[in-house]
């Protein structure tokens, strides 16, 4: 019970740090459309867009390693030989991925940001800082520090909003805007080595264990890629038919609907880290329990927050960015937030996957997912528009979650509670009714109208008893620790 406690106040905490990073980008949204160009927004996202790719590709599938492998582990020097090997790797290939963008910076300027080389310049240096980011905040996740991580990651992202912020607001634009990202993972890398150094202390690796931890990680940057097609290549393909301008009206619609995915964030975060100590220890029952509270909380909280967001869409996108802008991205929202709800759901089932080392199938599902995707975009695009890449993105979820859960529920045997689903999907839809009913329009009766409807849906779930007397107990002796 006590492991338990420590689990949920990790979900708490983690949680409460992705909802202030999920604020970061809502923040960041009317400041740089309502200051740059829309084309140079659309430069903005595609930079984004970007840098998560080669990052997906760069740290081989390495910080999935790292939680497998070192989250149970004791000795120092062990740990030191581990998390350094893959440091080391991880900044080779990076240099040389960079190296190879400085040598292409003409074409890859010309067919991503509007023939703006100097912004593909710092593509290159943001690419090697951000990839030695990813795997040095790992770090924390890997030894369950989450204070230490929810802290990093937060520092990270109002740090970087805090600079580009300041460089749009000064009116200097796209190109120090994009550099002020590149300050921003700079000055949190000295931060991040010097805790690390501070705990571990420093050795050069002789990459003992680098081979085991390759034939586990690369068979990840297929899935890692395929995920960042279905989730990102949308905005590629739209740069593509309509140019950047069309993807500054894609991409807040898209940013509003992916606010689930921090509901999901804690989950897929703290789950890797905790359950292989008890799979490996054929503890399955306890793995299952997890698994299901995990499930169970997610979509308590989830499926409210899709109808929210879906319904509310074109009013907070006319609050946020401008009134063009809403116009065309409003209808993004709701496909994007159902996408995610899905996701969240096999971001958690897909644990059981990793646990049985089963990182192919994760792979293959990917992959096949990709194909349909980038089909359904070049398909969709021409005759539909940004609404079509909407569309492409929400069927290639649906296929992930549907072959993710068919493989996951080979390995655990998990019992859905369908009757709490249902109390939920009802609990939700009188939050429709309110919304419809309200219609809001300005900040304040925004906020009015999701006050009410946060009430209305905890009473109809306590009415329905969807969350057990326990279970409140259980949480009220949480939150007085």
């Amino acid at each position: 019970m006590e492991e338990y406690k420590l689990f949920v106040q990790r979900i708490g905490l983690v949680g409460i740090t992705n909802i202030l990073v999920a604020l970061s980008s809502l923040i960041l949204l009317p400041i740089l459309t309502k200051n740059l160009p829309i084309s140079d927004y659309g430069i903005w996202v595609q930079f984004n867009v970007t840098l998560s790719l080669i990052i997906q590709i760069s740290t081989l599938g390495l910080p999935y390693t790292l939680l497998r492998f070192l989250s149970k582990e004791k000795d120092i020097k062990r740990i030191q030989e581990g998390f350094y090997s893959t440091i080391f790797l991880v900044s080779i290939v990076t240099l040389m991925i960079s190296f190879l963008i400085i040598l292409s910076s003409k074409p890859i300027s010309l067919a991503l940001f509007n023939g703006n080389v100097e912004v593909t310049l710092i593509l290159s240096g943001t690419l090697v800082i951000a990839c030695l980011n990813t795997m040095l905040l790992n770090f924390f996740r890997t030894f369950q520090e989450m204070r230490s991580y929810s802290l990093l990651y937060f520092t990270q992202t109002y740090l970087a909003t805090l600079i580009v912020s300041y460089f749009a607001l000064s009116g200097y634009g796209i190109l120090i805007a994009v550099l002020g990202l590149f300050i921003s993972n700079m000055l949190i890398l000295i931060i991040m080595l010097y805790i690390i150094i501070s705990k571990i202390g420093f050795k050069i690796p002789k990459f003992i264990f680098i081979k085991e931890y390759l034939s586990f990680g690369l068979p990840t940057i297929p899935s890692n890629l395929s995920y960042w097609i279905v989730d990102s290549i949308d905005r590629y393909f739209i740069g593509l038919f309509f140019g950047t301008a069309f993807v500054g009206y894609y991409a807040p619609g898209y940013t509003l609907g992916n606010i689930i995915m921090m509901i999901s964030a804690p989950f897929s975060l703290i789950l890797p880290s905790i359950l292989p100590k008890y799979y490996d220890n054929n503890k399955k029952s306890i793995v299952t329990s997890y698994t299901n509270y995990s499930l169970k909380y997610f979509l308590l909280i989830s499926i409210p927050s899709v109808v929210g967001l879906s319904l509310l869409s074109k009013s907070i996108l006319n609050i946020l960015t401008t009134t063009e802008i809403a116009s065309q991205g409003y209808l993004i929202t709701p496909f994007i937030a159902i996408s995610c709800l899905l996701f969240g759901v096999y971001a958690i089932l897909s644990n059981l996957i990793l646990l049985a080392k089963k990182t192919k199938i994760i792979g293959l599902i990917w992959l096949i997912t990709a194909f349909i995707n980038m089909a359904l975009n070049i398909i969709l695009l021409p005759p539909f528009g940004i609404v079509g890449a909407a569309f492409s993105t929400l069927f290639s979820y649906i296929f992930v979650f549907i072959t993710g859960t068919y493989y996951s529920l080979k390995y655990v045997d998990l019992k859905l509670d369908l009757k709490f689903i249902v109390k939920v999907l009802i609990s939700s839809f009188l939050v429709a009714v309110i919304i419809i009913i309200i219609k809001p329009e300005g900040i304040l009766s925004i906020l009015i109208t999701i006050g009410i409807s946060i009430l209305v849906y905890t009473v109809t779930i306590v009415f329905f008893k969807a969350i057990t007397s326990e279970e409140f107990e259980f949480f009220k002796n949480i939150i007085k620790k």
